[in-house]
Formats: structure tokens, C-alpha cells, sequence
């Protein structure tokens, strides 16, 4: 049986948003670092890219959660108007 490594044993337990932010934006540098090398071929390029997409998805959600969680703080008299920040691309 393979031993998890501290950080994936952390992740695994600790499932904050920002814990998933940090794991997720760790991998997803690790994963554009393997890629700008240029020594993928292109079935693992295509599968890091992949791959990339789902952590960059996890990054957002967890920002969006932080966002929220900010809101919250903000204004705890009103927690039913917590919305998400506005991206601004709409501009």
C-alpha cells in the first residue's frame, strides 16, 4: 500500500476552501511547469490539459466560497443577501 505524502494527507482531512485552493493551484503550477518543457507527448499533453481544467474549475469554486465567506463577515445582520462578487466581464 503507498504512503500518502503530508500535503495529500492534509488535503484529504483538512477540506477548507482555501486548503483546496492552495492543494489545487499547487498541483495545477506543477502540472503548466511539465507542460511548458515541451517533453509531453501529445496524448499527455491533451491529459495534463484536461486535468488542468478540473483544478482550475476547483480553484474557483474554492474562491467563490472565500467570497462568500467574506460577505458573510461583512454583514452577519443580513446573511441572506450574501451573493457572489461580480467577475466584472461583463464589461
Amino acid at each position: 500500500m503507498a504512503k500518502k505524502s503530508p500535503a495529500s494527507e492534509a488535503t484529504a482531512t483538512d477540506a477548507s476552501p482555501v486548503a483546496d485552493f492552495e492543494a489545487s493551484m499547487q498541483s495545477l503550477e506543477a502540472l503548466v511547469g511539465k507542460m511548458e518543457a515541451g517533453e509531453m507527448t501529445l496524448e499527455e499533453s491533451l491529459a495534463a490539459y484536461e486535468r488542468g481544467v478540473g483544478l482550475y474549475r476547483r480553484c474557483q469554486g474554492a474562491l467563490e466560497q472565500a467570497e462568500l465567506r467574506v460577505r458573510l463577515l461583512s454583514d452577519p445582520a443580513r446573511p441572506d443577501e450574501a451573493r457572489p462578487f461580480d467577475s466584472g466581464d461583463d464589461a
